[in-house]
């Protein structure tokens, strides 16, 4: 899952990249309210975690906009200004939650499972392939009821195949899930994942099937 932080304050702005990578999720950091735009034009995200004072395009002017291009990205806003009026004016701009500083990073990550589970019908409840299980709520997978120890690029992957049941996922969809604009990204990396995770299901009824040309399909096999 890709989330684009929006915060000036390069420290503030680390430390949350450094905690929420640590939680399993791709992260995109933007200092100011013009590169966030862009970011959001070239790239898909789960949600954004968005400051207000933000220089050259100011936070409540980035969510206005992006809210009247029909964008529905779920977006917490971070700010000192914890006033009624100031979170009133957070959310009549489109927000989905408001948090003020200083906070707990529990309970932003609490937030952010919040606002996507309302976003994406599917994270609302637990989803099963075979004896495979995914908990949207506490976002852990489960093979045969025992919890499944995956690295947190692998859980990303894992995850985007699990979200697009169904479909094929692209080997560019799979990156771009996985690796923020900051990572090096190795082209061959996804096959590597892949080639983990199918060992970590080989006991289980679930394949992770390549076809060829179009990517990933994850399935229960008798």
């Amino acid at each position: 899952m890709r989330l684009l932080v929006v915060e000036d304050n390069k420290d503030l702005a680390a430390w949350l990249g450094k905690a929420l990578r640590q939680a399993q999720y791709a992260i995109d950091i933007a200092h100011d309210g013009e590169d966030a735009e862009h970011m959001l034009k070239v790239a898909e995200y789960s949600a954004m975690i968005l400051d207000l004072a933000l220089p050259k395009l100011d936070g409540l002017t980035l969510l206005k906009r992006l809210r009247q291009s029909g964008s529905k990205l779920p977006v917490i806003i971070l700010t000192a200004n914890a006033s009624l009026d100031g979170r009133v004016a957070g959310l009549d701009s489109g927000a989905d939650d408001y948090l003020a500083k200083p906070f707990e990073i529990a309970e932003l990550e609490a937030r952010i499972r919040a606002v996507v589970r309302r976003g994406q019908d599917r994270a609302s409840s637990e989803i099963t392939v075979g004896d495979l299980l995914f908990s949207g709520g506490t976002r852990q997978f489960f093979v045969a009821g025992e919890p499944l120890q995956l690295t947190p690029r692998e859980y990303a992957v894992l995850e985007q195949l699990v979200m697009k049941l169904g479909t094929t996922v692209s080997k560019t969809a799979l990156s771009e899930s996985v690796f923020g604009f900051d990572d090096e990204a190795d082209p061959s990396a996804i096959e590597i994942y892949i080639h983990r995770l199918r060992k970590k299901l080989e006991n289980s009824s679930v394949q992770i099937a390549t076809l060829r040309g179009l990517g990933y399909l994850l399935r229960h096999v008798q």
